[in-house]
């Protein structure tokens, strides 16, 4: 008998809910007409898209006003970078190592005249804040900020930096895809500008996310055709999917403390038995706050494709990192810019679990995995 399968790739994805699941096929019977339409099959969807858009607002810390709906993180974030410095000159100043959204997005900006400026971070994946006084304040058009990363799961602290944004009128963009329904989000606290999320990184369907947007600032939309959104993103809103996202984030706002804590010691289990069965290891970001599902770990002497091949054939999913970027063989640039050497981030792999994995499975992973790199270096 085939051993059986385990996810342990949840900051690529989650698997739905049940409670999400359920809601959705409501929303496909009760609340299946154009919410934008007059009569009462339309208000019936609306009563469900702005009943949604409470709830989230709520537990994002935002007002409902703020809350735009989008088909997930990547295109908040090139709404937000784009709409932000659409014929502006000057420059945009972004984490080092950010995800591939955000980088390819601020990419763009500068083909049409933008200057990047790299944020570094330290070896733990934290921002150094001795280098934000030294910022170009003056022509700052934007400051683009990853909350926590989709790679190592370490978690900024926005504090400092978010002060000398509303200081110095800089709008700052912050991607909380990786945080959101992970660990407690709170928009107004943060001082953002706006703030991208999306649902399928929390136990909710892929295909739609939130744009958060503070109140009174205009933005150009990305799409345009109609007046779905308060005119700031056409096209006809999937009430079903966003009923969708609203449970799963209601779910994880009900449970949230004791969900964080059973993914962390699942997350922590999985930690110590590799670093004690398949030493040398490197965990990355270990000594910063970090997302408590995640655990990005190298495994020197060993190659990081081979060894995700290798897991694979095992029943074992993981990733080398953003599957944004998959398909590529060169070193994670999240790790790269915390100066971790070349041939220990070729030989990282990321696990990240959800509370849907067991104390079972995790111990079934580990030794699975252990076994794996002792093979793997044996052919070296």
């Amino acid at each position: 008998m085939s051993a059986s399968r385990i996810f342990l790739d949840n900051n690529a994805t989650t698997v739905i809910l049940p409670e999400v699941a359920k809601a959705m096929s409501e929303a496909w019977t009760t609340a299946f007409a154009n919410p934008g339409s007059q009569h009462s099959f339309g208000r019936d969807a609306r009563r469900v898209l702005e009943d949604s858009r409470d709830a989230i607002a709520q537990i994002l810390g935002a007002d409902p006003t703020e809350v735009i709906f989008t088909s997930g993180g990547t295109e908040s974030i090139n709404a937000a970078i784009n709409g932000l410095t659409l014929g502006r000159k000057g420059v945009i100043a972004l984490t080092a190592g950010e995800h591939p959204a955000t980088a390819a997005a601020c990419e763009r900006a500068r083909q049409n005249g933008l200057k990047l400026l790299n944020l570094t971070v330290d070896s733990s994946g934290l921002l150094q804040p001795e280098q934000f006084a030294n910022l170009p304040w003056a022509e700052l058009k934007l400051v683009c900020v990853i909350l926590a990363h989709n790679e190592t799961g370490v978690i900024q602290d926005l504090t400092q930096l978010s002060d000398l944004c509303e200081q110095h009128r800089v709008p700052l963009l912050i991607d909380a895809v990786q945080a959101v329904g992970k660990i407690p989000v709170n928009f107004h606290k943060l001082k953002a500008t706006a703030l991208a999320f999306g649902a399928h990184k929390f136990h909710g369907p892929r295909g739609i996310g939130g744009l958060l947007l503070r109140r009174g600032v205009q933005l150009p939309p990305l799409l345009e055709g109609g007046h779905q959104e308060s005119g700031r993103r056409a096209g006809t809103e999937p009430v079903p999917l966003i009923a969708g996202m609203a449970t799963a984030l209601r779910c994880f706002d009900a449970d949230c403390e004791a969900r964080m804590q059973r993914v962390q010691k699942l997350r922590d289990q999985l930690q110590q038995a590799l670093c004690e069965s398949s030493a040398p290891t490197v965990v990355h970001g270990s000594d910063a706050p970090r997302l408590p599902n995640t655990l990005s770990i190298a495994f020197p002497g060993v190659d990081g494709e081979a060894m995700l091949v290798s897991l694979d054939l095992e029943g074992i999913a993981c990733s080398l990192g953003s599957t944004c970027a998959s398909g590529s063989a060169e070193p994670a640039p999240a790790l790269l810019a915390m100066n971790i050497e070349p041939a220990i981030c070729t030989s990282s792999v990321r696990f990240s679990v959800s509370d849907l994995n067991t104390e079972a499975e995790i111990a079934d992973a580990a030794a699975r995995i252990a076994n794996v790199v002792s093979r793997l270096r044996e052919q070296r």
